[in-house]
């Protein structure tokens, strides 16, 4: 994990505006870059903040997002992008938004089809502008180059990699992140945690993003916790924005492992919440995780403010109580997962190989399956 001469390549943003008000600056973006058929794909709440970004009259807001999209979602985005032939797509909300935009951008001329650029590298171009801006300190989109979609038919993410859907301009504003409520606060800032864990401990980990990941996980370990017993904390707000950001750089070279494989099945079965999904998950892969990277578990608990651990029993006390102490509940059994779905859950988690191939320690059906019998009703802290 000390490689220094692996090739790897990382891209970021055209342009990253950080720090509170920094919204201000979109209007004189757009008008700076000519932009007039612009398309702002949004959930229902921030739809009803539009007027927040400054853009011009004329304006078009998809804003029908309920939760994580799927395909039909992506269809009827579409539809309003076809119509509209956007020079510049904004994602405005959390990772489902952005994620959303991102497609949209680079399918609305219908020259390829969501089937067409599943995989790395298959989209052609992008024929709009992309600017990204979260509302929540979570899934890091705003910095990468991925965006999942769930098929409704098969209960899979589709994932699609490609330069083409790195933003052009991302804006990282705290205030907008002002009134997440504590619950959606706890859920995304774990997101956060797991995907800088993740790639920390990946196999495919590499120096040039250990030191994003390393101070991600400080930032969560600080400033999680504030943020949830007091969403006006602007300086909590924004050190967790800066922390989504890190995370998002994490998942671009390296990406997640064995944790996210083994959420996804909660989130497309289930309906869970991708946050929530993955704070069930963490404590339990991190703990599984432990004997193959132990200085590397023992340094994300240090960097998360708990105390070094390499036991996998006490690594998972440690992590679980840090997650059930923002709030969250830490059991499938709670989240409304039925029992007998966990067998089903687990054929489906391992089948993600993009993701559990990257894991450092070897993870089979039968493992994944213990993780999810004892999440079923592991005591909460």
């Amino acid at each position: 994990m000390s490689d220094y001469a692996r090739p790897i390549g990382l891209c970021q943003p055209r342009f990253l505006d950080y720090g509170s008000g920094t919204v201000a600056r979109l209007g004189p973006f757009v008008a700076r870059e000519g932009h007039s058929r612009i398309l702002v794909v949004a959930d229902a709440y921030n739809a009803g903040r539009i007027g927040l970004l400054g853009l011009p009259d004329g304006t078009v807001v998809h804003g029908t997002l309920a939760g994580e999209p799927d395909l039909e979602d992506l269809a009827a985005a579409l539809a309003v992008a076809a119509e509209l032939r956007p020079d510049l797509v904004i994602g405005f909300g959390g990772g489902s938004a952005m994620d959303l935009a991102k497609l949209v951008a680079v399918l609305w001329p219908g020259e390829q089809t969501i089937r067409d650029i599943v995989g790395p590298d298959r989209v052609a171009r992008r024929p709009s502008t992309i600017v990204q801006i979260p509302t929540t300190a979570g899934t890091g989109s705003e910095a990468g180059i991925r965006a999942l979609v769930t098929d409704p038919a098969t209960q899979a993410k589709l994932a699609v990699e490609s330069r083409h859907m790195l933003a052009d301009l991302a804006i990282l504003d705290p205030d907008l992140t002002l009134t997440v409520p504590p619950a959606v606060t706890a859920a995304t800032g774990v997101d956060v945690l797991a995907h800088c864990v993740e790639a920390f401990t990946s196999k495919r980990a590499h120096p040039l993003i250990d030191g994003f990941a390393r101070e991600g996980i400080r930032l969560v370990g600080a400033h999680l916790k504030r943020c949830v017993a007091h969403g006006a904390d602007a300086e909590a707000r924004a050190a967790m924005l800066l922390a989504s950001y890190y995370g998002g750089i994490c998942l671009g070279p390296v990406n997640t492992a064995a944790g996210h494989a083994l959420a996804y099945p909660l989130g497309t079965r289930h309906g869970i919440p991708h946050g929530a999904a993955n704070a069930l998950i963490f404590p339990h892969v991190l703990a599984f995780n432990a004997p193959a990277v132990p200085a590397r578990t023992a340094e994300v608990l240090a960097l998360m403010g708990l105390a070094p651990s390499t036991d996998p029993d006490e690594v998972f006390v440690l992590a679980r109580d840090f997650c059930a102490g923002l709030g969250l509940d830490m059991t499938l059994a709670a989240a409304g997962v039925p029992r007998g779905d966990l067998a089903v859950m687990a054929a489906e988690a391992v089948a993600i190989r993009r993701l559990l191939d990257n894991n450092p320690r070897e993870m089979t059906e039968a493992d994944i399956l213990a993780v999810y019998e004892t999440a079923y009703e592991a005591v909460a802290a």
